[in-house]
């Protein structure tokens, strides 16, 4: 699975062109080339002309259009932090992709719409448009959407807390994404993401200088191609960074970037910005310039929801209890302090609690005031124990959440391994032996009477049918014309062979079902067609059966398989009498109904898979046949099937 990657014309000369550009449709074509530019590199602007391009569209639509445009608008709403509004466009987008058959663009929505996921938290639910991005990457290998299927997987190992699985993913996306020639723009905004994510791993192992190296990173790859997004996000980053390894100068530079971002940074960001950056000139003696900085923070953050602001009110009041310590402002000092753990207590934030007590005994330490030094040393101590026990649960938690994943996985793969065994049982019970044995016997009569032309023909027919049947044994799905193809050679040669013209058969899809990328489950009609033909048909003077294909839902095909027979209840009373068939019938079709559950299972779905009605005249009430309904699950697959 590729897409072509032609260098860009520069948005400059796009708008260009769009000004002088007075129809609709070219309009159109010039607004979808520029947002795509502008989506990275200039939100506002791209906002501008998706409104635009949707007033448009609304008179002249044009599928590929709209579906450029939701995609667009997910993009750009998920990085101003409006993620429901991004779902949501991204949902528009997917069935749009879905219509138009684009593999490529569902994929890559996969992903992205994983991403959206997890900025609302839904983690499972990330996995699950993970793994179908990962299953259709099996079919259809692509390296680039391959390389960011690895990234936001290893943002998800790292919510889940393993920071090993999370480096791996995140280094084989790096250096997936370098192997690609050219690289698109959105290639190196997942190469943002990648390195912010490094640094986050970094972060959390303690390892600062890596850290900032990664921060830097992100940064030099965001302004060397022009992307915009969270660009305050990744200064701040950085910034708190070099602050962690005393790089007071350099990392107040980086929190003046976010200032002077101004209306393109967010509140969060620029309060994060104005508070260390009064922390650096704390550290660097500025002290009023320090408490001006603080005051600012604080009035953003009052912005914030409560819980949100109450940890960096703690924050920014220990600071100036510090400050105030360092000063000699003694009765200051103790009132910022106090009201910086009245903050951290509101949240149970015990290693915010922990390290205001720290301060405030070396703060009456340093005055001798060795009671309340040793007071506050003691709720120190505390504090400590309780983070220690905060971060031991938060790590068991972790670990159930990682333990539930992977065992979902597991569950995932055993019921793939149950499905495959069933399948090959299913193929040693498929056929009758009395069809193998009568269509053979009917081919050697051929041959016999010298009907070469007619043995030939009904010998390629059968042959073509046994190595079909082989074939697919190999295979978990199949595309529908093969099902359909190796039900049409089955059924002929029953007609031809068996029942020597006394069956007639019809096989028809719904025009919305493609059948060539539509994957059904192997060989799985063929058991209730020949429980038609067996039971229903065998003694008839003149049969019919008739095999139909419809949507369910998306997810799922209704066949329903028919026939004029002599109704159940007659063919138990024939089996009961002679015995007939009675074995084989019951393995084929209940190994079937086995592989269903467990194929409809593995897609979390419950009810009943298979139904069966029995057909009677409307006048006598007599039986008039059978049909039975069986919901099959479906997938995409390339043709042949996987």
């Amino acid at each position: 699975m590729t897409t072509a990657t032609a260098k860009p014309i520069p948005a400059k000369q796009l708008e260009k062109k769009l000004a002088k550009e007075p129809h609709p449709l070219r309009r159109m074509e010039l607004l979808d080339k520029i947002t795509a530019h502008y989506i990275y590199t200039y939100t506002e602007g791209a906002l501008e002309y998706l409104a635009e391009l949707e007033q448009i569209l609304q008179e002249w639509p044009q599928l590929d259009l709209q579906l450029n445009y939701h995609y667009h608008r997910a993009v750009v709403e998920n990085q101003l932090y409006h993620f429901q509004e991004a779902a949501q466009h991204c949902l528009d987008a997917l069935i749009l992709a879905e219509e138009q058959g684009d593999t490529y663009r569902r994929v890559e929505l996969y992903i992205d719409f994983a991403g959206i996921q997890m900025n609302l938290n839904r983690f499972a639910d990330a996995a699950d448009w993970l793994d179908k991005a990962q299953k259709m990457l099996r079919q259809w290998p692509d390296e680039r959407l391959s390389s960011r299927y690895k990234c936001r997987e290893g943002f998800l190992q790292l919510h889940y807390g393993d920071l090993s699985a999370a480096t791996e993913l995140l280094l084989d996306a790096d250096k997936s994404i370098l192997r690609l020639s050219p690289l698109q723009l959105k290639d190196h905004f997942f190469l943002s993401l990648i390195y912010s994510g490094l640094g986050t791993v970094y972060e959390r192992s303690g390892d600062m200088e890596r850290s900032v190296e990664a921060y830097r990173k992100v940064v030099k790859t965001c302004e060397t191609t022009g992307i915009q997004a969270r660009m305050d996000w990744h200064y701040l980053k950085l910034g708190a960074g070099l602050m962690a390894l005393s790089e007071y100068e350099e990392a107040e530079s980086f929190f003046e970037k976010v200032l002077h971002l101004g209306s393109q940074a967010g509140a969060s960001a620029r309060a994060g910005a104005l508070g260390n950056l009064g922390y650096c000139r704390f550290q660097r003696k500025r002290f009023d310039e320090a408490l001006d900085l603080f005051q600012q923070a604080e009035d953003l953050f009052k912005t914030k929801p409560a819980d949100a602001a109450a940890y960096n009110f703690s924050i920014i009041e220990g600071w100036r209890g510090r400050l105030y310590a360092e000063t000699g402002q003694t009765r200051k000092a103790k009132e910022h302090f106090a009201k910086a753990v009245e903050f951290a207590r509101q949240n149970e934030d015990y290693k915010q609690i922990s390290s205001i007590c720290r301060d405030v005994a070396a703060f009456y330490a340093a005055r001798r005031d060795y009671k309340n030094a040793y007071e506050f040393q003691l709720i120190y101590d505390q504090m400590a124990e309780r983070y220690r026990e905060q971060i031991n649960q938060q790590r068991l938690m972790e670990l159930e959440v990682r333990y539930e994943a992977e065992k979902k996985k597991q569950e995932a793969e055993m019921l793939k391994l149950q499905a495959s065994k069933l399948q090959l049982k299913a193929l040693r019970a498929q056929m009758n032996p009395h069809f193998m044995y009568n269509a053979l016997n009917a081919i050697q009569h051929f041959i016999t009477s010298n009907e070469t032309a007619a043995a030939s023909k009904y010998l390629a027919r059968f042959a073509q049918l046994m190595r079909r049947s082989l074939e697919y044994s190999d295979l978990e799905f199949i595309a529908l014309e093969k099902e359909i193809e190796f039900l049409e050679d089955y059924l002929f040669l029953n007609e031809k062979l068996r029942f020597e013209g006394r069956l007639q058969y019809r096989i028809s899809v719904d025009d919305d079902i493609e059948e060539d990328i539509s994957g059904v489950p192997a060989m799985i009609v063929q058991p209730y067609v020949e429980n038609a033909l067996e039971h229903g048909l065998r003694i008839k003077e003149h049969g019919t059966v008739e095999v139909r294909f419809s949507l369910f839902d998306e997810d799922t095909i209704l066949c329903t398989v028919e026939d004029n027979g002599i109704g159940r209840e007659k063919a138990r009373q024939m089996q009961k009498a002679s015995g007939y068939f009675n074995d084989h019938r019951s393995r084929g079709t209940s190994i079937t109904r086995k592989r269903l559950q467990l194929l409809h299972q593995s897609k979390q779905n419950k009810g009943i898979f298979v139904r069966i009605i029995d057909l009677r005249d409307e006048s006598t009430g007599e039986a008039a046949g059978t049909r039975v309904e069986i919901k099959i699950p479906i997938r995409e697959v390339s043709g042949r099937g996987e």
